[in-house]
Formats: structure tokens, C-alpha cells, sequence
């Protein structure tokens, strides 16, 4: 992308260096502040829909999909199917506002050099039951391995090809990936936060974000899990409490359209 004083190096000016034979331009000038005013809890917010990305977590087939992991396991999915609307709903509005749109999806190797012990034993526990990355009989499920149809974004909710996509193989986003960078090359500073499950992948996401500086937003109706309802009163608690901010879909869309 070519300036009329040189060429861009970055995605936009904001982000990028301006250089040309005899000068390397860093000022970097910022963009206008679109303030957005949203209801949120302990208190409403106002934030910079420039500096703003909607971060999905493991939305995928394995977790939310008849036929996946979860369910093969005899785990009742229809809480983690309840985002599927309020996500895709908010998925619209931010594309509509030129919000970001990132997801982050568990895909690991098949090889699984890069999975401890520890971490096969989350998943499987007694030992006696597929593994990850490992094929589930009866189903369409390699569990969670990259490329398969267990680690696929569910079929509601098209990702799009003009939205972000970040691979991880823990329960953070942020482990190990590319995620922050990817953010911060963006001009990201404030995240939108919605997925599965709530008390693990999703809190251990925002946790992190939160200790990075970012600013955390929990979208509540965009956000679930199969765990038991204490699992979720606590991820509630301490998210206001400690970590940032609860609110639902609809304001979310409202601040975006006042804008």
C-alpha cells in the first residue's frame, strides 16, 4: 500500500512505519475514538470501538455439535449450544461496524509432541477412553486435532474468511500462539469475550488477557458451559470482581449501532 509520501509498512498508519528512499516516518498518527457506550456490570462502560475485537473461544463441533466429543461422552451439550444465536447475531454486528472477529480454537498436533501429560489426563482421565487427537468410534470426532471435523467451527456460525483465526492447544488463547500479537498488530486493546466452556477455556483466556492489559469484557448470553451452575457463579463473580466486566449481546449491538 503505497503513501503519498512513502509506502506503508503495517496494516494502517496507526500501526505501521511510513518509509520512502530518505525517511522512515514513526509517528504513527492515531484514528479517530469511537466511543461506545455499553450496559455492563459492576458498572456500564465506554469503550473505543477502534481498539475494540469480539474474541470467540471454541465454538467447535466437538464441544457443541450432536455427534462430537462432548457428546459422544454422554455430556448434556445444550448449554453450550445456547451462544450459538447471541454469537452469530454479534458476529453480524461486528462485522457491520468494522469490529474484529477473532477465533481462537483448540487444534492440536497429531503427533501431540506439544501436549504434556498433564494435559492428556484432562482430557482423559482414567485412560480408558480415546485421547486427544485420537478418533472417537461412532462419530465424525478426532478429538480437537487440527484440521478435523471435531475442531471445526459449528456449522451456525460461518467464521468467515475476513475474520481472524488463531490455533491453541491449551486451555488459554493466549498460551503459546500467536494471539496477542495478533492483537496488538491489530491496535487492539479492548476484547469482547464469548465461547466455551466459560469456567475453563473462556476464564483462562480472559484471565490472561487481563494480566497482558487488555481490557476484558465477558459477553454473558454469548458465553456457556457444561459444568455445574456453580462453576459459572463463580467465573461471574470473579470476572466483575477482579477481571473486567459482565454484559449481554443486545448492548453490545445497541453501542455498536449508537456509534
Amino acid at each position: 500500500m503505497s503513501e503519498t509520501n512513502g509506502t506503508l509498512l503495517g496494516l494502517r498508519p496507526d500501526q505501521g512505519w511510513i518509509v520512502n528512499e530518505h525517511e522512515v516516518d514513526m509517528t504513527r498518527p492515531a484514528r479517530p475514538v469511537r466511543r461506545t457506550a455499553i450496559a455492563a456490570e459492576p458498572q456500564d462502560i465506554v469503550i473505543d470501538a477502534n481498539k475494540a475485537a469480539f474474541v470467540v473461544v471454541d465454538m467447535q463441533n466437538d464441544f457443541c455439535t450432536p455427534g462430537g466429543w462432548m457428546d459422544s461422552r454422554g455430556i448434556d451439550i445444550s448449554p453450550n449450544r445456547a451462544p450459538i444465536e447471541p454469537i452469530r447475531r454479534t458476529v453480524a454486528a461486528c462485522r457491520d461496524h468494522a469490529i474484529p472477529v477473532v477465533w481462537v480454537n483448540w487444534g492440536v498436533r497429531k503427533d501431540l509432541l506439544n501436549i504434556s501429560p498433564s494435559l492428556r489426563h484432562a482430557h482423559n482421565p482414567k485412560g480408558d477412553a480415546p485421547g486427544l487427537g485420537e478418533a472417537v468410534p461412532g462419530t465424525r470426532s478426532e478429538i480437537l486435532r487440527k484440521g478435523s471435523w471435531g475442531a471445526e467451527v459449528v456449522d451456525e456460525i460461518n467464521p468467515g474468511e475476513a475474520d481472524y483465526h488463531v490455533t491453541k492447544h491449551r486451555f488459554s488463547g493466549f498460551w503459546d500462539t500467536d494471539l496477542d500479537a495478533i492483537l496488538r498488530n491489530l491496535g487492539i486493546q479492548t476484547l469482547l469475550i464469548g465461547g466455551v466452556n466459560l469456567d475453563q477455556c473462556v476464564m483462562t483466556t480472559l484471565e490472561d488477557a487481563n494480566f497482558l492489559g487488555y481490557d476484558t469484557i465477558l459477553v454473558e448470553d454469548c458465553a456457556a458451559t457444561t459444568s455445574p451452575a456453580y462453576c459459572t457463579q463463580a467465573a461471574l463473580y470473579n470476572i466483575k470482581l477482579l477481571f473486567g466486566f459482565v454484559t449481554e449481546s443486545d448492548a453490545v449491538i445497541r453501542g455498536f449501532e449508537a456509534t
